[in-house]
């Protein structure tokens, strides 16, 4: 369409090389008249051509060239922008309910000490398996074990002194008897049958005495024999260790104190207690129901079907991603399947294979 209107107006241009009506001589006004005529005829005539040439564009004619436009869209003009929606969690393909979801341990922990204290030995390592009860590290004990010290001589002090008073008491009870048979025949006073049973009286209070001390004394060995104890970190179940987070030296806290103090001295996990942990979209929750039979594939082993079925529908739901959790059940352990493995899980509808 350009091409056929530049060849028009060349057509109906001027020719300036010919010689003019006044160089031929006669009428220069009128040729001059003329000449302007003819020129403002050419405007209006292209200005016709060029608003013709966009109605027929508007209304459905040829297309004029199409400007260069960017690929990237226009910005809205009020609000922020909104991201778009995320890919879902779940989706029915043949009839059953598919969810992605991870493995996870039910009973998985950091193991710290009781009490503060520096890092002497770390007797594990990251893979190992451990049982429970079994020592896994040693804090640095030396002050716990002069307490213990201290403890069991003042102990064995106690149970020395009970020893004497009892030696005390029975020489003055027999010192009492034979005052009052003395006193009985007149050959002693009243005032010495009196001081004897006095003094008998308080060796007896005595004796009660050290045997209350010999019994604080064996609380304070215990309670020191437990605090060494605690600088001994054991493992509260029997898992694998999964991280191993402190180093002889350093100091560990049962309470996060900031700076280099650490919590825990590993990370242990019950594999025992592993399941898949499913996200299912609300709008697909109603196809899903406890004891229901599942089938689990991991993305490490796309070709190995893992038998599982429904435990639980947690009770609650995601707001932000509108999708509920899903706890299932492995049927049979494996040591293929580990902690945080991504997995796909198909809910089978009744009459399928589980």
């Amino acid at each position: 369409m350009q091409r056929d209107k530049a060849e028009l107006l060349r057509s109906i241009a001027i020719d300036r090389t010919a010689p003019s009506p006044a160089r031929q001589g006669g009428g220069g006004g009128r040729g001059l008249i003329l000449g302007l005529g003819v020129g403002a005829a050419v405007v209006v005539v292209a200005a016709g051509i060029a608003w013709s040439t966009g109605l027929l564009s508007r209304f459905g004619g040829a297309d004029p060239a199409p400007a260069a436009v960017s690929a990237k869209p226009a910005p809205t003009a009020a609000g922020p922008a909104q991201s778009a929606p995320a890919a879902p969690v779940s989706e029915v393909r043949s009839g059953n309910l598919i969810g992605s979801g991870y493995v996870v341990a039910r009973r998985v922990a950091t193991v710290s000490a009781d009490v503060t204290g520096r890092v002497r030995e770390v007797l594990v390592q990251e893979g190992m398996l451990v049982q429970k009860g079994q020592v896994l590290a040693t804090l640095d004990d030396v002050l716990a074990r002069s307490d213990l010290d201290l403890a069991r001589a003042r102990q064995a002090s106690a149970e020395a002194a009970v020893v004497a008073n009892q030696a005390d008491l029975v020489d003055a009870e027999k010192t009492l008897e034979r005052t009052r048979a003395l006193t009985g025949r007149q050959f002693s006073s009243e005032a010495d049958l009196i001081k004897a049973d006095a003094r008998a009286a308080s060796l007896r209070a005595q004796l009660v005495k050290s045997k209350a001390d010999v019994n604080a004394a064996r609380a304070t060995v215990a309670y020191d024999a437990e605090m060494v104890d605690r600088y001994q970190v054991r493992a509260p179940f029997t898992g694998v260790v999964t991280e191993k987070n402190a180093q002889p030296g350093e100091i560990i806290s049962p309470m996060s104190s900031g700076g280099f103090t650490r919590t825990g001295v590993c990370t242990l996990v019950d594999m025992d207690s592993l399941e898949f942990e499913v996200e299912v979209n609300e709008a697909n929750i109603a196809r899903v129901r406890p004891g229901q039979k599942v089938e689990a594939t991991l993305d490490a082993y796309p070709d190995w079907k893992v038998p599982a079925s429904v435990l639980a529908i947690i009770p609650t739901a995601s707001r932000e991603k509108a999708t509920i959790k899903v706890r299932v059940a492995i049927a049979a352990k494996d040591p293929r399947i580990l902690p945080n493995m991504a997995a796909k899980v198909t809910f089978l509808n009744e009459g399928k294979g589980g």
